[in-house]
Parts: structure tokens; C-alpha cells; sequence
């Protein structure tokens, strides 16, 4: 298997900035998917007639779990974004503007 090969690419800098944000907008959109799911679970589990405490106790470890994972996923993507802080683009006229992201 060979190096790879980066073809240059014809992106602004602006649509990049733009690309990035929106893909975290899309994995926090993911995650909130997946915490909604969690949620429904909890639901399931706690209408269940014969729950016992075993097995409510084995689901709430479960969520928390999913939920620790979030919190940590969520940390990464705060500091993707805190990357951008500060950020200008050139606009139309060449000057430099942090409303082009």
C-alpha cells in the first residue's frame, strides 16, 4: 500500500470554517439523538410491570455510561469550535470579517 495522495483543493478558507461548524452542528444533532434514546429507554424500563430492582439499577449504570461518554464527546467538540474563536474571513471587499463564517 502506498502514501496517500492530497489532491489541492479548490475550498476557501471561509467554506472550510463553514464546513467544520456545520459538521459539529451535525454530531451535536447526533448526540442529542442519541441522549433522546437513552431517555426512552429509562421510560421502557421504569413502565415495565415486573421491574425488578436489579434490572433497574443494570439500566440506570447503562444510561449514565452512554451519558459520561456524551459529556466527554461534547468536551471534544467544545474545543473544535473554541478553534474558530477569533476566526475572520475576507468578505466580498477584501476585508477581513467575522460574520463570513
Amino acid at each position: 500500500m502506498g502514501m496517500p495522495v492530497i489532491k489541492p483543493s479548490s475550498t476557501t478558507r471561509s467554506q472550510s470554517i463553514t464546513d467544520m461548524i456545520e459538521s459539529v452542528a451535525l454530531e451535536e444533532t447526533a448526540l442529542s439523538h442519541i441522549l433522546n434514546a437513552e431517555g426512552e429507554k429509562l421510560q421502557k424500563v421504569i413502565a415495565m410491570e415486573d421491574v425488578t430492582p436489579e434490572v433497574l439499577l443494570a439500566t440506570n449504570k447503562s444510561v449514565e455510561s452512554m451519558v459520561s461518554a456524551i459529556s466527554r464527546l461534547e468536551m471534544i467538540l467544545h474545543s473544535k469550535l473554541s478553534s474558530f474563536e477569533g476566526c475572520l474571513c475576507e468578505d466580498k471587499n477584501g476585508t477581513d470579517s467575522a460574520e463570513n463564517l
